[in-house]
């Protein structure tokens, strides 16, 4: 019987320029944002982390003593540039690939969902789906890490992969909203953190899929 491999990629080489400070190092859950979010994706199942740092590395690499650390030299150039990296760092042997940004946490048992249901089905490209909107992470097959190493920022990156496969792309239906969040400002940060702190965050037990 063969084992499925799955790795992670953490997206977290930005600036932080509308927070004030480096989300990476922001508190969270007793330890820091980025520390916590390593845990997440390696409780939930991932082989392999692979962080991108890029701003402030040096600052924010003691935070990250649980995960493979790639620097993204040009981060300034965008999102996709540190995803081509992280894409880089992965291994070819690699079935599938957990994508989120830092400032996106995600509990573990979302991406676990994500891993499951790409278990049963395949699909190049498994997102959750809020209420609202589709959000992250999002899992994609490791048949596809050739493309996430060619994205460009004048191609949209990852968006266009995700558009190139969305016939054959699939989604869990999440009803819990709560942890579909965007840490951009402090005030961001500080509603997630409550509503976290409060227990919202917890899986519910009624899920679709």
């Amino acid at each position: 019987m063969t084992t499925d491999r799955f790795a992670a990629i953490l997206l977290a080489a930005g600036e932080s320029t509308r927070m004030g400070s480096l989300k990476q190092l922001l508190p969270w859950d007793g330890a820091t944002l980025i520390g916590w979010q390593v845990e997440q994706l390696l409780s939930a199942g991932a082989d392999d982390v692979v962080v991108v740092l890029g701003h402030e590395a040096d600052q924010i690499r003691p935070a990250v003593p649980t995960a493979r650390i790639v620097l993204n030299e040009s981060y300034l150039e965008g999102r996709a540039s540190s995803l081509r990296c992280g894409a880089e760092a992965v291994s070819d042997a690699t079935d599938a690939v957990l994508i989120l940004s830092v400032d996106q946490p995600r509990p573990s048992w979302l991406s676990r969902l994500l891993i499951d249901r790409w278990r049963q089905t395949r699909a190049p490209i498994v997102s959750p789906r809020f209420p609202r909107r589709f959000g992250h992470p999002v899992l994609v097959a490791g048949a596809l890490l050739p493309v996430l190493r060619a994205v460009t920022e004048e191609t949209l990156g990852l968006r266009a992969v995700i558009d190139r496969h969305l016939a054959e792309a699939d989604a869990i239906h999440v009803a819990n909203e709560k942890v579909d969040v965007d840490l951009n400002t402090p005030s961001d940060y500080g509603a997630a953190l409550g509503s976290f702190q409060r227990g919202e965050w917890r899986i519910e037990p009624n899920h679709s899929s």
